[in-house]
């Protein structure tokens, strides 16, 4: 039988500890507005309280945010598949404009095309870039000024675990620098050139992070490497949150985005365990449907011109508890997706 703990935390807070697929990073507390609905709160956001030391580098642009208003200009990379591809469209059913990018020119192609063709081509513009090498991220940075002339919610989802579920020990050379190269190197480069791009531009600027399987501490068994590199996008998340507000800029703010347990090929790829088939079938969701929920809330925060770190959960701790529950009491949600054994 699969094995997984819960712990309910204070207020409205929740935790969830999963293994070994484990997408649910840590609950933190926040206080939440009079007026906030149950929905909004239920949606996990949490804040940091940060300290401000009070020297600011030179190249960085001081500036208030404005009340910035839809449409947005949204930049996606790896956008041209699962939960990135699906984030894409829902921007644009949204009414906003969309850059999509990827490391293939016939992935950016088709994804363009099919995107122009239900939204027009004045709201979709697309592009090749690796995320591993810092000249290309430039290009992308100068192909979004020129097209967009500016962006206002950059999300940086690529990511790779190689296709590879399998003891460190078995793990290739070219496996490993895949992993690594993509998902660490490739944030810090993005996240970087986001930011110099934004604190230069009057509406500022939101950066996404998302997270996976580790970033909660948990282990990731057979996919140590991906879950170490997704346990420090949470700690360069909140790095980057205390230099902002180290340098006093008041006009960008780079957040986590945690989509849960999605059914695209890369979770897909793992489920050959009885675990992986469990936790897949009860907490998984197609990339459709976690779209739904999580674009809404990401295009909210420059809209309520919300300018602290926000942390923003599809798949909470009482959303898990109450779908593995129903599983025991009622056979919820088994070979949803995967036969089980």
């Amino acid at each position: 039988m699969a094995c997984f703990q819960f712990q309910l935390l204070a207020s409205h807070s929740t935790q969830l500890c999963v293994s070994p697929f484990s997408n649910i990073s840590s609950c933190y507390t926040h206080n939440f507005p009079t007026g906030t609905s149950r929905q909004n709160i239920s949606n996990t956001v949490s804040f940091y309280s940060l300290t401000k030391p009070t020297s600011s580098p030179s190249f960085l642009v001081k500036a208030s945010s404005n009340n910035t208003l839809p449409p947005y200009n949204v930049l996606i990379t790896g956008s041209t598949k699962g939960i990135g591809y699906a984030l894409a469209k829902e921007f644009l059913k949204a009414g906003d404009n969309v850059l999509v990018c990827s490391r293939s020119d016939k992935r950016v192609e088709t994804a363009v095309q099919t995107f122009r063709e239900e939204f027009g081509e004045q709201h979709v513009w697309g592009t090749t870039c690796d995320v591993r090498n810092g000249e290309d991220v430039k290009k992308l940075v100068s192909f979004a000024q020129e097209k967009l002339k500016y962006i206002d919610i950059w999300i940086n989802n690529a990511g790779s675990n190689a296709y590879s579920y399998k003891p460190l020990a078995e793990a290739s050379d070219e496996d490993l620098i895949e992993v690594v190269t993509t998902n660490t190197l490739g944030l810090m480069i993005c996240c970087r050139e986001a930011i110099k791009m934004m604190v230069s531009q009057p509406r500022g600027g939101h950066i996404f992070n998302i997270d996976g399987a580790g970033s909660d501490g948990r282990p990731t068994p057979r996919f140590a490497a991906y879950g170490a590199t997704k346990r420090s996008v949470v700690h360069l998340t909140k790095s980057l949150q205390a230099e902002l507000q180290m340098q006093d800029v008041k006009n960008v703010m780079v957040h986590n985005l945690s989509p849960g347990m999605v059914t695209t090929d890369l979770l897909m790829s793992g489920a050959n365990t009885k675990q992986a088939k469990f936790f897949i079938n009860v907490l998984a969701e197609p990339a459709e449907v976690v779209a739904e929920y999580l674009v809404p809330n990401i295009r909210s925060i420059p809209t309520n011109r919300t300018m602290k770190p926000t942390y923003i959960r599809f798949l909470t701790g009482l959303k898990a508890y109450s779908q593995i529950f129903s599983r025991f009491a009622f056979g919820a949600r088994r070979n949803r997706y995967i036969l089980e054994d």
